[in-house]
């Protein structure tokens, strides 16, 4: 009779765990791109709904991640040969966010696991997927690290841990900074409860960046009508250039 009761016991401690889930807020759910449009801050806050008490053990943490729209890269390597720079070696990064974010409430290793990283991608490395390289191109790996360490000097991709404020295990709130060059379209917001290092719950939601007025009327002409495109910009140039030399033709009569 005691094993029955132990068996259930153990079969209760995964349900209470899954009793956890995220209730989520954001400080805004689109962001509009205008002329001067110079980086937003999203703050992201919730709670955890429970149908039961904190289970004991380990401390509830949560990451956060925002996630740009992905497309494919090409990355190429440059060698120096009889004295000039070329390209030698291209790999193709099959699917590479524009921009992602991840904030943590703690190291990002201590709070998930090799393993729940790999099954949720949710580190900037697992996040960013690339086929496989012919076999001749050596250090095929080299070329998607690249892609980070060119995007993360650009500020478009960033780990900051310990920046997401967790409150008895309930309340939890934190702030992703989005640059400039932003890449327009929707932006895919993660959430993550972890115990132990494992994901006990996660939750999605999409923010909305879109060009507005001018640059939107724009965009959407550089795209449907490239040829007035092309002869508009060409207009505006001469037009531009035309007033520059009158007024400075004009200050030197003067």
């Amino acid at each position: 009779m005691l094993r029955w009761i132990a068996a259930l016991c153990l079969l209760c401690l995964p349900a209470a765990a899954a009793e956890e889930q995220v209730v989520l807020g954001l400080s805004q759910d689109r962001v509009s791109i205008t002329a001067n449009f110079d980086g937003s801050e999203i703050l992201i806050f919730g709670a955890v709904k429970r149908e039961a008490p904190i289970p004991p053990g380990p401390p509830l943490e949560v990451i956060v991640s925002v996630v740009g729209p992905s497309e494919p890269v090409t990355v190429r390597r440059k060698e120096r040969k009889l004295g000039i720079w070329v390209n030698t070696d291209s790999v193709l990064v099959d699917s590479a966010p524009s921009f992602y974010a991840v904030a943590t409430s703690a190291p990002f290793n201590d709070i998930l696991t090799d393993t729940e990283d790999l099954r949720y991608r949710v580190s900037i490395e697992r996040a960013i997927r690339s086929v496989g390289a012919a076999m001749h191109i050596r250090g095929a790996q080299e070329f998607a690290d690249a892609v980070i360490r060119i995007r993360e000097a650009e500020d478009l991709y960033s780990i900051r841990e310990n920046t997401v404020a967790v409150d008895e295990q309930t309340l939890f709130r934190t702030s992703i900074e989005m640059p400039a060059d932003l890449t327009e379209g929707d932006y895919l917001a993660r959430i993550f409860l972890t115990r132990g290092g494992e994901v006990v719950s996660q939750f999605e939601t999409v923010i909305d960046v879109r060009k507005v007025g001018l640059e939107r009327f724009l965009y959407n002409m550089s795209r449907e009508q490239p040829i007035w495109y092309g002869l508009m910009s060409l207009a505006i140039a001469i037009a531009a250039g035309w007033g520059a030399s009158t007024a400075f033709r004009l200050l030197r009569e003067k």
